[in-house]
Parts: C-alpha cells; structure tokens; sequence
C-alpha cells in the first residue's frame, strides 16, 4: 500500500471524538453498576458475578469482530460498519438501564450495552492504526487516552452536577437516584452522535488493488472467520505473548476496583456498610467524583506522556504508570477523608492513562498491519480473560482471605499493580526506537 498521508493534529482529535461517546457509556457503567446493583439489593460478595457481561461479551464478541473487519469491504469502509451498528445498540441499553426494576433486569440490559460497547471497540482501535502512518500512532493512540480521560471524568462527574437540578435523594420506584436516569439518558445521546461525528468528518481510507485482491480470497464466511482466528492465535507475535502478563496483573485489579471501590470509601470515609443509607448515597457520590478526577488526570497524563513515549518508550513508561497505580491502591484504605482520597486519584489516573495508551502504542509496534482488526481483538483477551478470573475467583476469597471488607480487595489490587509494572519491563516492544523483530511471531 502506498504511504498513508499524515493527518493534523485536528484530524487525530475529530477521528477519536466517537472514543469520547464509547467511553462516556463505559464510565457510566463502572461509576453506577456497583451502586445499581447494591440499591437493588445485590450481596458484596457475589456482586462480580454480575458483573460478567463485559469480560464475557468481549472474549466471544471482540477477536470475530475484529477478524470479520479484517475481511470486510463496504461502501463505507472496513470498520465503519461495526461502529455504527455497535453504537445504536448502546444508546438504546442506555436509555433503559436506569429503568431497571430488579437485579436479573440491570444484569440482562448490562449483557446487552457490553455488546454494543464490544461490536465498536476494536475495529475503533483498529481504524486508528489502519488510518494512521507509524510515525503517528502514539499520538493517535494516546490522544484516544486522552479522550477516555475526559469522557470518563464527565461520566463519573454527572450525577454529581446534576445535583444542581435534582436532588440526590429523589429517587425512582426502584430505589435508583433519578441523577442516575438522567445521567444515562445524556450517555445514550453521546454514544450514537461522537460516533457518527468520527466517520463522517475522517472517514477510512479507500483500499488499493492489492488490498481488494486480498480481500477477495479472504470470504466473510463463519469457517474463513474462525480459522482466521485460529491461525492468528498460532502466529502472535512474541512480544504480543509477552504483554499477557502484565495485562492479568493491572485488568484483575482495576475490574476489582471498579466493583469495590465505591464500597471501601463507604467504610473508610462515611463508616456505613449500609447500601440504603443516606451516607452510602453520600459515598456513591464521593467515589463519583474521585473517578471523575482520576480520570481528568488520566486526561492530562495522557498528552502530557506523548512526548515522554517518544523520549522514552512505551514500556518504561506504562511500568511507571502501572507502579504509581499500584503505590495509590495500597494507600486508599487508609484514606479518613475526600481529600486524602483524591490526592491519590493522581495515581490511578497515571495508570488508566498507560492502561488506555501505552499498551495500544506497544501492541502496534508488534503487529503486521494487515491483521490490525483481528490482532486487536484478540489482544482484547488479555483483557477479558484477567476480568473473568476476577469475577470467578472473587466471590471464593472475598470472605475466607479478604475478610469480607471491600478495603482489602484495594490492596490486592495494589500489589496486583505493581507485578504488572515489573511484567511490562519484560516485553520487547514499545522501545523509544522500535524494533522490527517484533514482527517475528514467537
């Protein structure tokens, strides 16, 4: 293929708008799910349980989307099609989350908006580095960062500013703050109209001769799909491999995070392990606004690290982003107060920012090209299968080793950040000069 024209840094932001509705939906899920689920009654200890839709949707959906986005060919693109389609199917679980009556209702509607969330995620991923030359893709990557950053601060951050309008105590027949309806209702909104910003105002680059000769002895059958799949699990390259390490240790303790976090600040600052509390609401609300401000500095982090990646590498600085991580974790059961608490924010957001950016940017520099759509979805395994280990492993040691205080699931956390920072500074990829052996499978 020809060499890909570079985009300003204009055209980098408008093609990753439609990142800043995916993942408004996101945090609205990791902000209000635990909540959700706990003012409808739901045990704390069985409570990652219903939490399996994300990891679940995403090992089954994610690498045959991807591998089917390899092999398709529209009048719209390559990708497009999976983005549109994924993006009506998340406003429409959007609009009804809130209105969930019981737990089997939320836990139903959640299988769904994870769907969606999935059918988009990697072929995005995917059309940044189909879009972008090398030269370009940490920024493309980090400036998707960025735009998680954001989106997530203004997720975490809405029921809160909807106080101003309706007060948090009013809530529905189900027990739900009707801030949190509302807050849904504006995620609905933003995740079908970023997305069709995105493709409308960047759209994907036509393919070349060779390109639509290749694909045409790629079929876009069920078989050709799944034994793509296989062949590419074969061929990864080993720099990919040596990323499912790190990626179990920092994915298990940030799902572990986003389920216990909101519980662990209702007992270390608002000492109530009462989910129908005036203070719990009151905690819900605090662990909002801590998210919203780890996540504006995983905004912040995220541009800032772009010339720290280029200086540096990738992977030296994602094994400093998970540390700091790891290093807040620890701290946040011992934090009395909000401020204590959001002091520590600045940590985790340093390692959403890497967890966002710096994994993406290493994972690019290891990949052939021609299998970024399937590669994507496959390295969504490490993921997704770190987020099921957690969810099945949970509910057996939250009591028996964890004492059944949400405070201590942050400390496993903790140290499970700083094995992952170790793990990343074994993997061959993400050098400040790249390496092309990395392309080597292994």
């Amino acid at each position: 293929m020809s060499e890909k024209p570079r985009l300003s840094l204009a055209r980098i932001i408008e093609m990753n708008i439609g990142f800043f509705g995916l993942q408004f939906s996101f945090g609205l899920q990791q902000a209000n799910m635990g909540p959700i689920y706990g003012f409808l009654g739901a045990d704390e200890a069985t409570m990652p349980l219903l939490w399996l839709a994300g990891p679940m949707t995403g090992l089954i959906i994610q690498p045959i989307v991807g591998a089917m986005s390899d092999r398709t060919n529209t009048r719209l693109g390559r990708r497009t099609p999976y983005f549109l389609v994924g993006a009506v199917i998340c406003t429409l679980a959007l609009f009804a989350m809130p209105h969930s009556s019981a737990l089997w209702m939320a836990a139903s509607l959640l299988w769904i908006l994870d769907a969606g969330n999935n059918i988009t995620m990697e072929p995005y991923r995917a059309y940044v580095a189909d879009r972008l030359a090398p030269g370009q893709r940490s920024v493309g990557f980090l400036t998707q960062s960025a735009f998680t950053g954001l989106a997530q601060t203004l997720s975490y951050l809405a029921p809160s500013l909807l106080t101003a309008f309706v007060a948090r105590d009013v809530l529905d027949a189900n027990g739900i703050p009707v801030i949190v309806r509302i807050a849904f209702v504006i995620g609905a909104i933003l995740s079908l109209s970023t997305i069709l910003w995105s493709v409308l105002r960047v759209p994907e680059l036509p393919l070349d001769a060779a390109e639509h000769a290749e694909l045409a002895e790629k079929p876009l059958t069920a078989r050709a799909t799944l034994a793509e799949i296989r062949d590419a699990l074969a061929e990864m390259p080993r720099p990919m491999r040596q990323l499912a390490g790190a990626m179990l240790c920092q994915w298990y303790a940030m799902f572990a995070y986003w389920q216990y976090i909101t519980f662990a600040v209702g007992r270390s600052v608002y000492g109530t392990a009462d989910h129908a509390s005036a203070a719990f609401r009151a905690a819900t609300l605090t662990a909002q606004q801590a998210g919203a401000f780890y996540n504006f500095i995983a905004f912040l982090g995220a541009l800032a690290l772009i010339p720290v990646v280029r200086g540096f590498g990738a992977r030296r600085t994602h094994a400093v982003c998970l540390a700091a991580s790891g290093i807040a974790m620890l701290l946040i059961p011992s934090a009395a107060t909000p401020a204590g608490l959001f002091v520590l924010m600045i940590g985790i957001g340093l390692g959403w920012a890497g967890m966002m950016g710096n994994t993406y940017v290493m994972l690019a520099d290891c990949i052939p090209p021609a299998r970024n759509g399937i590669y994507m979805g496959i390295f969504n395994l490490f993921i997704v299968i770190p987020m099921l280990i957690q969810t099945l492993t949970m509910p057996l040691i939250y009591g028996p080793l964890l004492g059944s205080d949400p405070r201590n699931v942050l400390l496993l956390g903790g140290g499970l950040m700083l094995a992952g920072a170790l793990a990343t500074l074994r993997v061959d990829a993400g050098h400040a000069r790249p390496r092309d052996k990395g392309l080597v499978p292994g």
